[in-house]
C-alpha cells in the first residue's frame, strides 16, 4: 500500500472518531448556548474538511509500528492530535490574513458574516484556544497510563510553546531581513514541532525504547526541515489548480522563506524594487510573479532550497531506518519522505 493510500485508510479510522467526538461535544453545548453549540458545529466542520490527516495518522502509524496495534485508546488520542493541529490552524489563518481553508472559509470569516470582522476574529483566537483545551482534553481521557500521558503532554504543551514562538518570528521576518541561520533557527521550531508531538506521541504511547525516541526526535526535525521547504516552494511555484489558491501569498505577505532569503542576498537592485514593492501594495500580479520566480532560478535560490529540502530528507531516510519500528511503517514514513524530494521536481 503507498503512502497516499496509507493515509486515506487510517484517515478515514481518524475522521470516524473525530465525527463521533464532535457528536457527543455538541449535544451537550446545546444545554450551555445554542450560540456555542454552533462554535462546535462548525469546528467540527473545518476539522473534518477534506485532508491527508498527515499529523494525526502519523500518531496512529507510529503507534502501530512498536504496538502493532489499533485500538480505541490511540484513536481519541488521534483525536486530541488532529483538533491540536487545527488549532493552529485556526490562528494561522487569521494571522496571514487567509481566507479560505481547504475549500470553505477560515475560521475567522465563517463568524464575521454574524456581526463584523472584529467579531469573527475574535471567535477566532477564542476559538483556536479552545480547540487546543479539547485537544489535550481528548488525551487526558484517552485511557492510557498516567506516566505515558504525562510524557505526551509535556511534549504537546513544549511544541505549542514553540510553534508560537516561531509564528512570533515569521511574522517579524516579514518586516526585517533575515539571513539564513536566523531562518533555520525559526523553522526549527515551526514545521518540526508538529511532526515532532505526531511521531513521537505514537512512539511513546507505542512502547518504543529510549533509543528510538531519540533517533525519532531527529527524524521529526529533519521531516520538517524538508517538508516546510518544499511548502514554501509551492506557494511560490505551484498553480493554482495544484495548490487550491492563488500562488505568490508569502512574497505578498513579505514572508522570508528559504528561497526568498537566498535570493535577496543575490538580487539586483530591481530586482528587490519589485518584491517590496509587491509587499507594500499587497498584490502581486501574474507577471511579477513570474518575474519573482525567475529572479529566484537566475540567482540559484531555488536549487540551494532543494538541495537543502533533499539533504534533510536523505538524513530522515538513514535514522527511520535505524528504528526498531515494524517494516511496514518504516516504509511508510521513508515513502513520505521520498515524495517530499520528488515533487521538489515538478518545480523548476
Amino acid at each position: 500500500m503507498g503512502w497516499e493510500r496509507t493515509l486515506d485508510f487510517y484517515g478515514s479510522l481518524i475522521e470516524k472518531r473525530l465525527k463521533s467526538y464532535f457528536s457527543d461535544l455538541i449535544q451537550r453545548a446545546e444545554k450551555y448556548h445554542p450560540f456555542i453549540e454552533g462554535v462546535y458545529e462548525n469546528i467540527c466542520e473545518y476539522s473534518l474538511r477534506k485532508g491527508k490527516r498527515l499529523a494525526s495518522c502519523s500518531t496512529l502509524l507510529s503507534y502501530k509500528g512498536y504496538a502493532d496495534d489499533i485500538n480505541e485508546d490511540i484513536l481519541n488520542v488521534c483525536v486530541g492530535i488532529e483538533l491540536y493541529r487545527h488549532c493552529i490552524l485556526v490562528h494561522d489563518d487569521l494571522v496571514d490574513k487567509d481566507n479560505f481553508r481547504r475549500g470553505g472559509k477560515s475560521f475567522h470569516k465563517i463568524f464575521s458574516k454574524f456581526y463584523d470582522r472584529r467579531f469573527g476574529e475574535g471567535v477566532a483566537v477564542f476559538g483556536g484556544d479552545l480547540i487546543f483545551g479539547l485537544a489535550l482534553r481528548c488525551i487526558l481521557k484517552s485511557g492510557f497510563p498516567v506516566e505515558k500521558i504525562e510524557k505526551v503532554l509535556n511534549l504537546l504543551v513544549e511544541g505549542y510553546c514553540e510553534v508560537n514562538e516561531s509564528q512570533i518570528l515569521d511574522l517579524l521576518f516579514e518586516h526585517t531581513d533575515p539571513d539564513i541561520d536566523e531562518w533555520s533557527e525559526m523553522v526549527h521550531k515551526r514545521a518540526t514541532s508538529l511532526f515532532k508531538a505526531s511521531i513521537l506521541t505514537g512512539a511513546i504511547l507505542g512502547g518504543a525504547p529510549e533509543h528510538d525516541i531519540n533517533l525519532l526526535m531527529e527524524v521529526a526535525a529533519n521531516i520538517g526541515y524538508s517538508f516546510d521547504i518544499q511548502d514554501d516552494i509551492i506557494d511560490t511555484f505551484a498553480t493554482k489548480d495544484q495548490y487550491g489558491r492563488k500562488p505568490g501569498r508569502d512574497i505578498i505577505l513579505g514572508k522570508k522563506p528559504l528561497h526568498i532569503i537566498v535570493m535577496r542576498q543575490n538580487a539586483s537592485k530591481d530586482e528587490l524594487n519589485l518584491l517590496n514593492y509587491i509587499e507594500q501594495r499587497g498584490y502581486i500580479t501574474r507577471a511579477q510573479l513570474e518575474s519573482i520566480k525567475d529572479s529566484i532560478r537566475r540567482t540559484g535560490a531555488l536549487k540551494v532550497a532543494k538541495e537543502e529540502s533533499i539533504r534533510h530528507g536523505e538524513i530522515a531516510k538513514n535514522l527511520i531506518a535505524q528504528t526498531y519500528m515494524s517494516n511496514e511503517i518504516k516504509d511508510f514514513f521513508s515513502s513520505f519522505v521520498q515524495y517530499i524530494e520528488e515533487s521538489l521536481d515538478w518545480y523548476k
